[in-house]
């Protein structure tokens, strides 16, 4: 059998095929050479601070008199705009099982933003689990090993809103065994609610050492929360009954702790009475005939009337990162600390000091052109996979970087602890939401807490109640920026 070469000659079939083409033809020879013009780049447009638009779809068209001509001088359509909000990050905190979940998914449904259908299913399946007092906590605690346990295990994030202000709600974990969590969400949070259990037994146990009322607070402090609502939960309960004395009793011991650790307990610190199951004071308030004795504002009345917040809108950008994941593109969340993040930017992100690019940004689940300092948002990245990216890590303006080291100084205060402490010693340090080990290196010096001058260098060991000034290891690179100019993301605890 002939070979395939052999039987394509120049008179074979494939040859007949292509009879128009003539191979003896000259070779082409362009008229003019090629000359190539670059295009033009449209700059990015400077971003405006955000402002949620209204759904506009459906907006009637403007009613115009009929005529064959456009009046140029009429006032052109625009798509109505929601007046500015300030954002502010509420973390709940407290023992467990005093109700922090609970009265999380109630705010939401009183704010609209868990429908009454959607209630009414969590509560027919928590009735199907026998859990039915549970349902309302569903609506934060999403993870079924949550809703079966009846235990908050990751910080639950949600958003709603009032007539003044916007917030996102940040449901921390109460139990011991998830304390790293919970301290990631303090870090990010401008208002602690401290939730106590005005149930007989329960304030006690959490109240008393052990429990995670005290550590929970003391928490919130070091993490530089400095105002702080105290919510007397349970109030109708069976062994309470919207009693004032039980009320009083709580308050009297939660109130020089709190003011003990570092509060302002005048300016700073509000008691209310509650019912995170009800909804007693958390947006409306009761008849006098359950509760004479309090008659001042509702939770979220308190929340709307708060001043506002001062931002460094106008700083270097400073996004540390909370959490990331992969879902058709790599995405990043987190709190802005410092400046405004746009779509479209070029950033830096420390301490692997890689060049990305903001694709998109996402406030809640509305996509906004930019976010600014205080709110906590979502963004789409390029050129950058997840594994490139982990919590704590920090995104910054390509013309304003922070520093990292893997050696810092910082100033502590011990504020429990059995034993003593001396170089070398080994913990796990908590800084913004990142966690590292960490070895103490030097005692620098011992401080005098009235004055916050020097009193011994170079001391031999610190102990509880003592202030000192320590060189920090950690195990690799990280960023250490001066408290002094990013004083948010730079309180630590170990």
């Amino acid at each position: 059998m002939a070979s395939w070469e052999d039987q394509l000659g120049t008179n074979g079939p494939v040859t007949s095929k292509f009879s128009q083409l003539d191979v003896n033809a000259p070779e082409f020879v362009p008229g003019e050479p090629f000359v190539y013009k670059p295009v033009k780049v449209t700059p990015i447009p400077v971003c405006e601070p955000y402002n949620q638009p209204l759904i506009s779809d459906d907006l009637p068209e403007e009613e115009t008199e009929a005529g064959p001509e456009k009046d140029e001088d009429a006032p052109k359509k625009t798509i109505a705009i929601a007046p500015d909000k300030d954002t502010l990050n509420l973390v709940f905190i407290g023992h467990v099982d005093a109700g922090k979940s609970t009265i999380g998914g109630h705010l939401l449904y009183l704010t609209d933003m868990v429908d009454k259908r959607t209630l009414e299913k969590y509560e027919r399946e928590a009735k199907e689990k026998n859990r039915e007092s549970w349902y309302l906590s569903w609506a934060l605690d999403t993870n079924p090993e949550e809703r079966d346990k009846g235990k908050t295990v990751e910080c639950g994030r949600a958003y709603f809103e009032t007539q003044k202000k916007r917030f996102v709600l940040i449901d921390a974990p109460g139990h011991k065994s998830f304390v790293p969590n919970m301290i990631s969400g303090a870090a990010v949070a401008d208002i602690a609610i401290l939730v106590i259990s005005a149930r007989r037994g329960e304030f006690e146990t959490g109240f008393d050492k052990g429990g995670q009322t005290r550590e929970h607070a003391l928490l919130v402090k070091t993490a530089g929360v400095k105002h702080l609502i105290v919510l007397v939960n349970k109030m109708d309960d069976p062994t309470v009954l919207w009693d004032e004395t039980r009320y009083i009793e709580c308050k009297d011991k939660i109130i020089p702790y709190l003011k003990k650790i570092g509060f302002n307990t005048k300016n700073d610190v509000y008691c209310m009475p509650c019912s995170g199951y009800d909804g007693s004071f958390l947006r409306d308030i009761p008849n006098e005939s359950s509760c004479p004795w309090y008659r001042g504002p509702s939770l979220l009345e308190y929340l709307d009337s708060l001043p506002s917040f001062s931002r460094k809108t106008d700083g270097p950008l400073r996004l540390p990162v909370t959490d990331r994941y992969k879902d058709m593109g790599t995405y990043a969340s987190g709190k802005v600390e410092s400046g405004s993040v746009s779509k479209g930017q070029t950033v830096v992100l420390l301490p692997n000091k890689l060049i990305v690019e903001i694709m998109q940004v996402y406030v809640g689940d509305v996509e906004v052109n930019c976010a600014s300092a205080g709110e906590h948002c979502k963004l789409k990245l390029r050129n950058i996979d997840e594994e490139d990216i982990s919590p704590g890590f920090c995104f910054c303006s390509t013309d304003n970087f922070c520093q990292v080291s893997n050696l810092f100084d910082a100033q502590l205060l011990i504020l429990d602890y059995k034993s003593i402490i001396c170089p070398g010693f080994m913990a796990v340090l908590h800084i913004h939401t990142c966690m590292k080990e960490v070895r103490l290196r030097t005692i620098i010096c011992r401080l005098d807490k009235k004055t916050n001058q020097k009193a011994e260098v170079h001391p031999r060991f610190i102990r509880k109640d003592d202030a000192a000034i320590v060189r920090l290891e950690v195990s690799d690179v990280y960023i250490c920026n001066s408290f002094y100019t990013s004083p948010s993301i730079m309180i630590l605890n170990l």
